[in-house]
């Protein structure tokens, strides 16, 4: 029995492995009948392009390797995927033609320049007045113009004022006393010193000078008219003060400025204060010496915006030895700042198409063939532009004629879907078209409620923490959207409750239609961030 079971089930294993090789050669047949089929079909077509073998998007003119060492695959006319029939093909006779250039979209350090207008100012802190605390009389002017320049201790004025010559007085009637009390009681004597050293306090808390207070002691005799000097060097921006003329306590006599160093107070637009600190080197130009460059540093940033310009003041402290540099001249300020201090990936900014509502750039794939793509963009400097997501480093972007490129695109897809639709026309539609008049929107309208997080200053892009949408499946998030309309934000700001209607113009790129206070309405959860 053993001996049959044994039997039986070599048989029916022998008859399986026959069949088996029958599937597998009949397969094989298959399979080279087909590759010979495909080959043959393609014999007389032309190939386009060499695809990457794993699906990348990365292609070739010619055969070629991947890194891992398999070769790029033949597309065949008439094989193109859906991406590849929304490439921009133009022959090479009109790529010549239009003067289409590319550069590669590569590493680099933004190094941008901000640029603004400042004036001359006098520093503050070597501005100095002067006024007396007492009143009195103009007797005789010695600096006797504005601009006159001074040294500190030159004499200004003489003045007359009885209230000096009574503390003069004093103070020699103190003296006097103090010297005929010199063998008197030790009481006595001390009791007079106070007196002398009172009425000399006297003078010097008027600002008397200490070489007019070394005059009275020395001489021991009471001036009628008595020496003003400056306390600074500078030049007089005000001379009020003339011969004959009576002045009252806190009075200002004279203005003078050191201008030995001076200000330069630069204006500079609110979106650039990003790229301003402290410390920062600065270059300045004016215009009265085209020949000149100076520099400085940066050493405040004033904590206020103008409302009218949109300017904030930063302060630039400058060595002005030689005087060149007068109050109120105008100049030219040039910061130099650095994005950051490592290499960023960017384009020329010539290589940006700017729809309003969306930016994008022409790769160049080889062949005629250029992929238009969305990129997300940052800084700009010198010409160049950062890019955080859309293209990656040595690709291929169109910095020339890409205008003319986009343009001739447009008419292409116009004409096509216009020869496509023709024959569903009525006679009032092909009226209609050739009117040239807007046709409705056929996009699907969206409904949200949601919070404004922050709008651009454009006005042309808004930030919004919004709640589920049912219509798209999506949860609560926080996401960017263009408006159709920025005048729709004339009476929103940040912070506010919304409620707002929107649709999907192209692929990825949401543009609101309508946005409205949402007074009394419950918005749902937000995911707020």
């Amino acid at each position: 029995m053993n001996t049959l079971a044994k039997f039986i089930v070599a048989g029916i294993t022998v008859v399986a492995a026959i069949s088996a090789g029958f599937w597998w050669g009949h397969k094989q047949s298959q399979t080279a009948t087909t590759a010979i089929s495909h080959q043959t079909n393609n014999f007389d077509k032309k190939i386009l392009y060499y695809r990457n073998p794993m699906g990348l998007p990365d292609t070739s003119p010619i055969p070629k390797k991947d890194p891992m060492g398999m070769d790029y695959l033949p597309v065949y006319e008439g094989e193109e995927s859906q991406t590849d029939k929304s490439l921009i093909r133009i022959s090479t006779e009109k790529i010549q033609k239009l003067g289409v250039r590319t550069e590669e979209a590569s590493m680099r350090q933004l190094n941008r320049t901000v640029r603004a207008v400042a004036t001359i100012q006098v520093d503050e802190r070597k501005l100095y007045t002067l006024v007396t605390k007492f009143e009195g009389w103009i007797h005789q002017l010695y600096v006797n113009t504005t601009g006159q320049a001074v040294k500190k201790g030159e004499i200004l004025m003489d003045v007359y004022s009885p209230e000096l010559i009574t503390a003069q007085q004093e103070y020699l009637i103190a003296e006097k006393g103090l010297q005929a009390v010199a063998n008197s009681d030790p009481d006595v004597k001390a009791t007079m010193n106070r007196l002398a050293k009172s009425a000399l306090q006297r003078l010097r808390n008027w600002d008397i000078s200490e070489i007019e207070l070394q005059r009275l002691q020395r001489e021991g005799v009471a001036k009628e008219y008595v020496t003003l000097r400056s306390l600074a060097n500078g030049v007089v921006l005000e001379k009020p003060s003339i011969e004959g003329k009576r002045f009252a306590p806190g009075e200002v006599l004279y203005q003078i400025a050191d201008l030995s160093h001076v200000w330069v107070l630069a204006d500079v637009f609110e979106q650039d204060l990003s790229m301003i600190h402290p410390g920062q080197k600065v270059t300045i130009r004016v215009d009265a010496y085209p020949e000149k460059i100076f520099t400085g540093d940066v050493t405040f940033i004033y904590p206020k915006v103008t409302s009218e310009t949109r300017t904030a003041i930063v302060r630039i402290v400058l060595d002005n030895p030689a005087g060149l540099l007068r109050p109120d001249m105008y100049a030219r300020v040039e910061f130099a700042s650095f994005h950051t201090g490592n290499k960023v990936l960017t384009i020329p900014d010539s290589a940006v198409l700017d729809t309003g509502t969306r930016r994008m750039v022409l790769v160049d794939l080889g062949e005629g063939r250029y992929e238009p793509r969305i990129v997300k963009l940052g800084m700009h400097a010198d010409g160049f532009t950062e890019v955080l997501g859309g293209i990656q480093a040595g690709e291929f972007v169109v910095v020339k004629a890409n205008f003319l490129i986009d343009a001739e695109s447009n008419m292409k897809a116009a004409i096509s879907n216009f020869s496509h639709a023709s024959h569903n026309f009525r006679t009032d539609e092909l009226m209609t078209v050739s009117s040239s008049k807007p046709t409705a929107s056929t996009n699907t309208v969206h409904q949200a409620g949601g919070i404004i997080k922050e709008i651009a200053s454009s006005r042309s892009v808004i930030k919004l923490a919004h709640g589920p949408v049912p219509s798209l499946n999506w949860p609560s998030m926080t996401m960017d959207f263009s408006l159709k309309n920025p005048s729709l934000l004339s009476s929103l700001k940040p912070g506010q409750k919304v409620i707002f209607e929107f649709i999907e113009e192209s692929p990825g790129a949401y543009v609101i239609t309508h946005i409205y206070p949402a007074a009394g309405h419950n918005l749902g959860p937000l995911q707020e961030h």
